[in-house]
Parts: C-alpha cells; sequence; structure tokens
C-alpha cells in the first residue's frame, strides 16, 4: 500500500525527522490561503499522486510570489502524470539547498533483512545513478536482532558526509528513520531528497512510503489512509466475487482456471509475440454466472482485443464447462472475438459442443495462443 507524500511527512514528523513545513490544498484558493500561512516568498507546489517522476513531468514547480503561485497551482492541478489525475498539491516553504543525498530503508529478499540504501548523488536521476553507476549507492544490510546501533548509523553517515556535525545530525536521521520503518511494517522508507541547507541543517524535504498489505490490520489509522486505484478497485471486486484478477495491460484478455496454468498461458501469450491483458484465474468452477462476471471484467478493459479461455478439466468436467460457456454466452453480447482451449475430462464432448458457434475453438495451448496472438493482429493491420 502507498501513501502520499503529505502524508508520509506526518509520519515522519510524529518520529521527529525534520521535515519542511507544508500545506496540503485541493483548490487554487487553498493554495493561496496556504501561502499566506507559511509566510514565505518563496514556496514549492507539488503534485501528490502515487507515482514518480512528477518533476520530469512538471508537477514540481518553484514560485516566487502570489501570482507565480496561482499560476503553479492551477497549471497541475488536474494535470494527468503517468496515468494519474493530480487532484491535490502541496504547498510548502522553499529551502536554501547546498546539497542533495538518497536515503531508505527497503526490504532486501535476499539477504531477509532490511536494507539501508545511501548515495551522495540524491534527487530525480537517482534511477539513472542505480543503473550506469551503480558503486555511488551504499548498501548496509541491518540484522534485525540489531537494529541499526548508534555506532553502525554513524558509519553509514561518513558515508555522506564529512563534517562531523553533520554526521551526528545523519546518524540521528537514520536511526529514527529505520524505528518507523521497522515499528509501522514498511516495505520502504524513502527520503529523496535528503538535503543539507545552506544554513548546514539536514532536512527531508520530500518522502515516500509504501507498507505491507498483510499487516496492515495492526495499523488502523495507516490502513485508513489507503486509497484504491481504479485498477485496484477491480482487483478487489473481482476478489469479492470469488475469482483472482491482476491488470497488466495488454490486449489479449486470459481467462484460466487454475494459477499455474494462468501464469502458463501468460507466459505462452508472450512466447509467441503476443502481450496479455491481464491475469484471470477462475477456479474450477463451470458456473455460469462467474463466467459471466468474469467477461464482463475483461470487456471492460477498452485494450482488450481478443479473449482466450484456457480450460483445463480435472473434477471439472469440460462439457460441464462448455455447457456453462454457452448459458453465459446468451447472456453477453461482444464482437470481441473469443478464442477457447479445453482438455482434460470430456474434452471431446465439450469442444464437440462449441463448434458451429461464434467461438474459435482450439485443441492444444499452442495453437490457441497462435490463434488468440493472429486475431489481435487483424486489429492492427
Amino acid at each position: 500500500m502507498k501513501i502520499h507524500e503529505y502524508q508520509a511527512k506526518e509520519v515522519f514528523a510524529s518520529y521527529g525527522l525534520p521535515v519542511d513545513t507544508s500545506i496540503i490544498c485541493r483548490s487554487v484558493e487553498d493554495a493561496i490561503k496556504a501561502y499566506n500561512q507559511l509566510d514565505s516568498q518563496k514556496v514549492i507546489v507539488k503534485a501528490q499522486v502515487h507515482t514518480g517522476g512528477r518533476g520530469k513531468a512538471g508537477g514540481v514547480k518553484l514560485a516566487n510570489g502570489e501570482v507565480e503561485l496561482r499560476k503553479h497551482a492551477a497549471a497541475i492541478l488536474g494535470m494527468d502524470i503517468r496515468g494519474f489525475t493530480v487532484d491535490r498539491i502541496l504547498v510548502g516553504q522553499a529551502v536554501n539547498i547546498e546539497k542533495e543525498y538518497y536515503v531508505s530503508y527497503v526490504i532486501d529478499r535476499n539477504s531477509k533483512s532490511t536494507l539501508l540504501m545511501l548515495s551522495r548523488e540524491g534527487g530525480m536521476d537517482i534511477e539513472e545513478v542505480a543503473r550506469t553507476t551503480p558503486e555511488k549507492i551504499h548498501k548496509f544490510v541491518i540484522d534485525p536482532s540489531v537494529g541499526i546501533p548508534d555506532y553502525l548509523a554513524r558509519e553509514a553517515a561518513f558515508k555522506l558526509f564529512g563534517d562531523i556535525e553533520q554526521v551526528r545530525q545523519a546518524a540521528s536521521i537514520f536511526r529514527k528513520l529505520y524505528r518507523l520503518f521497522v515499528e509501522n511494517d514498511a516495505s520502504l522508507a524513502e527520503i529523496n531528497p535528503l538535503v543539507l541547507t545552506k544554513e548546514g541543517s539536514l532536512m527531508a524535504i520530500d518522502a515516500k512510503m509504501t507498507f505491507d498489505d498483510n499487516a496492515l490490520f495492526r495499523h488502523p489509522k495507516i490502513a485508513g489512509l489507503k486509497e484504491l486505484t481504479e485498477e485496484e478497485k477491480k482487483e478487489q471486486n473481482a476478489r469479492e466475487k470469488g475469482f483472482s484478477y491482476v491488470h497488466l495491460g495488454g490486449d489479449i484478455g486470459c481467462m484460466v482456471n487454475g494459477a499455474g496454468l494462468a501464469m502458463a498461458t501468460m507466459d505462452m501469450i508472450k512466447l509467441y509475440g503476443g502481450d496479455p491483458a491481464n491475469f484471470l484465474d477462475i477456479g474450477g468452477s463451470s458456473n455460469p454466472t462467474k463466467v459471466i462476471e468474469a467477461m464482463k471484467l475483461l470487456l471492460n478493459d477498452k485494450n482488450v482485443k481478443v479473449v482466450l479461455i484456457n480450460i483445463f478439466g480435472g473434477i471439472t468436467r469440460c462439457d460441464d464447462v462448455a455447457s456453462g460457456l454457452l448459458e453465459a454466452f446468451k447472456q453477453i453480447r461482444t464482437d470481441v472475438p473469443i478464442v477457447i482451449r479445453l482438455t482434460g475430462t470430456n474434452e471431446k464432448e465439450g469442444r464437440a459442443m462449441l463448434q458451429d458457434t461464434h467461438f474459435h475453438v482450439a485443441e492444444t495451448m499452442g495453437d490457441a495462443t497462435r490463434m488468440a496472438v493472429e486475431l489481435t493482429k487483424q486489429f492492427q493491420d
């Protein structure tokens, strides 16, 4: 689960971490009121969305005075950043920045521990630093039985700073950030950038946090901050109807019984040059109602050009599945081509029931996948 920057800063502040003074706003007039409250000539205006790349997309602007603030607030509110519409902005006091650094705690699956990551190259291009010059990123594996005692925090701080006063400040920040990370079951706690001001102070002028969904029951206040995206709402709706769904963004909708077969189906689509639109496991049921709900979910995706239904009949017989599909499609009207592959118990009987219908019937998984990929190409030609 993700939270917004302004929400993460509130968590940071509750642990004594130094954050800049800022106010959340949902309109231009709110931004002007915030400007008057902050009593600062220069302010920073930042889009609040659940994605990175805000600065490069134009979602972060420095305003020198009320006129510029009004202009930037109006431009950013309503902006689309990587598919997210900006409905709120953060207006904060501008900081005299001397140097920018990167600090984060993440879960490291390899060491099964928390990993402290630091770099002197903080700011918008940290991803590029990680890709091209990974040696500039320092990593410390944190023993969960020990945590981050003062000596380790200072060792880490010396990777960024040479001045002892700045080392002391950084060590304190590292320790507080680790306590925050652990106590809130976070999977990421990031400061990018951690800035050294011209006055010699360290300050977190950005904050990012994500949390382990499985631990949210222990943190009701944080759970209350959850804002589902449209795709997450679809996934939640699918769970309520008894099947597993994950949106992937391709153009071949997949309906499969069994998680393993669903994964294999997506692999086959990629192998033959296609692009799966989703992971969808409807389980072992041939219930027509379940098929109808699954098809509605797939067809609501405007990118889907073809639907591939891949069913293995084990305990559930293929002729029962075919009967369920025929019943379901009496209620569903669509021009989207439907490719069906049935295999397993009574597969011949099941395929025979689907002959001379509008379905494209295949015997093997390879045939079905090739057929689906070829049909999507017809839309491109």
